[in-house]
C-alpha cells in the first residue's frame, strides 16, 4: 500500500491512509522497536512533513487544524506513527527560523524532509568564523532513526548568548540506540551525538525567535506562533488520538459480554473524557490558526493540552479496567495503548509545573477580572 503525496486539503485523507498500514504494522513495530520501512516511506509521502513548509519549495503550507485531524487520525491506528509525524511536521516549522539560505538547503530539493528535534538545550556551540562548532548529546530526539536532519539545541559558549537550534544533516551526528521505555516503542527516541562538527551560520538561529514565534525571515502564518500556543498541542494530540484507539479495542474485548451497570458507567466516563481531550485540542488548534495570541488563550492552550494528556490517560487506564483481563492479554490490542498513552502523557510538555500551565492560566484569569 502507498500513499500519494496530497496538498494540505487532502492532509485527512492522507493521513486517513497512512492510518490504515500503519495499523497492520503496530504490533511488529512494538515488538521491534521501530516503524517498518513500508510506514517510514508512507510517513515521507503523507504529506506531514511538508504540511507546514512554504510553498515555494513544494510545501503545502498548512494549518494547524488540518494537522491536528491528521495527527488524530494516525494516533488511533499507531501511537509511535502518531508521535512521529506530529513530532517531524512540528521540526518543519521550527526549521522555518532558519536563515533563507537555510531555507534553501532543507528544502530546495523537495519539500519531504524528515528533521528530528531535540527541544531541550545541551551541549555547547563555540563560535567560529562563519558559524559554530557543536559537541554533545541530545536525547529523546524521536523518528531520529530515519530523519534527513536533526534540529539540535545548544547553549552557546560566548558570554550573554542565549541558546540556539542547529540544523545538522545526516553523516554529521551520531545516534546511540538508547530508547528502552515500556511505551511508545517504535519512536526511535534515541541520543544524537556530535563531535566537534562545524555548523554553517545559515544553518542555526536563536531560540528566543521559536519561544516567541517572531520569524526573521518567514512572514507565513504557520512560521510565526509562540511556543507558548503551539508546543505542548503538539505532544497531546498523539496521545488523545491514541486514547480513542483504546476505546475502540476496548469496545472489542468487550462485544458480545454482558455488562454490568459499573462497567457501562466507566465506559462512558471515558467515552466523554476522551471527547473532551479531543474538544481542548481542537480548540487550541483553532487559537492558532485565528492568531488569538492573547495572555489569556497562551496560557489557556497550555492548560487545555496539559488537561488533555491527564484525560487522555485517565480514560485508558478506565478502559483496561472495564476489559479486565482479557484487556491485558500481551498479544492484545489494548495494553499496548495503554503502555503508549501512559508513557507519551509523562513528557514534560503536559506537566502543568514544568510549562507553567497552572501558574500562566491563573494570573492570566485573576488579571483579566472586573
Amino acid at each position: 500500500m502507498t500513499v500519494a503525496t496530497l496538498s494540505t486539503r487532502d492532509l485527512p485523507a492522507a493521513a486517513g491512509e497512512l492510518a490504515g498500514l500503519s495499523a497492520g504494522h503496530a504490533a511488529a513495530a512494538d515488538a521491534t522497536g521501530r516503524l517498518s520501512a513500508d510506514v517510514v516511506t508512507a510517513l515521507r509521502a503523507s504529506g506531514f512533513a511538508r504540511h507546514f513548509v512554504s510553498a515555494r519549495f513544494g510545501g503545502s503550507e498548512g494549518t494547524v487544524a488540518d494537522f491536528v485531524q491528521g495527527v488524530l487520525r494516525v494516533s488511533a491506528s499507531c501511537a509511535a506513527t502518531g508521535w512521529c509525524v506530529a513530532l517531524l511536521a512540528a521540526s518543519s516549522r521550527y526549521a522555518a527560523h532558519l536563515p533563507e539560505q537555510g531555507h534553501e538547503k532543507l528544502w530546495g530539493s523537495g519539500a519531504d524532509v524528515l528533521i528530528a528535534t531535540g527541544l531541550v538545550p545541551a551541549g555547547t556551540a563555540e563560535p567560529a568564523e562563519n558559524g559554530y562548532r557543536l559537541s554533545g548529546r541530545w536525547q529523546y530526539i524521536s523518528g531520529v532513526d530515519f530523519a534527513d536532519w536533526v534540529l539540535l539545541c545548544a547553549n552557546v559558549s560566548e558570554e550573554d548568548a542565549g541558546p540556539r537550534f542547529f540544523a545538522l544533516p545526516r553523516g554529521t551526528f551520531g545516534v546511540v540506540q538508547s530508547w528502552d521505555c515500556v511505551g511508545m516503542r517504535a519512536t526511535g527516541s534515541h541520543t544524537v551525538v556530535v563531535d566537534d562538527v562545524f555548523v554553517p551560520g545559515h544553518l542555526s538561529f536563536a531560540r528566543a525567535e521559536m519561544e516567541t514565534g517572531v520569524n526573521s525571515w518567514s512572514p507565513l502564518p504557520a512560521h510565526n506562533i509562540p511556543f507558548q500556543a503551539i508546543g505542548a498541542t503538539t505532544f497531546a494530540a498523539p496521545a488523545v488520538g491514541a486514547a480513542q484507539g483504546a476505546l475502540t479495542a476496548a469496545v472489542r474485548v468487550l462485544k458480545g459480554k454482558r455488562l454490568t451497570e459499573a462497567v457501562q458507567i466507566e465506559l462512558v466516563r471515558a467515552t466523554a473524557r476522551i471527547d473532551s481531550a479531543r474538544h481542548l485540542v481542537e480548540q487550541n488548534a483553532a487559537v492558532i490558526d485565528d492568531r488569538t495570541f492573547t495572555p489569556t488563550f497562551l496560557a489557556r492552550n497550555q492548560r487545555n493540552a496539559s488537561f488533555a494528556g491527564e484525560q487522555a490517560a485517565e480514560a485508558v487506564t478506565a478502559l483496561v479496567r472495564v476489559a479486565g483481563t482479557a484487556g491485558l492479554s500481551d498479544s492484545g490490542e489494548l495494553q499496548r495503548v495503554w503502555r503508549d498513552v501512559t508513557t507519551a502523557t509523562s513528557h514534560v510538555a503536559l506537566r502543568y509545573d514544568i510549562t507553567r500551565a497552572a501558574a500562566n492560566y491563573s494570573t492570566a484569569l485573576i488579571e483579566q477580572a472586573i
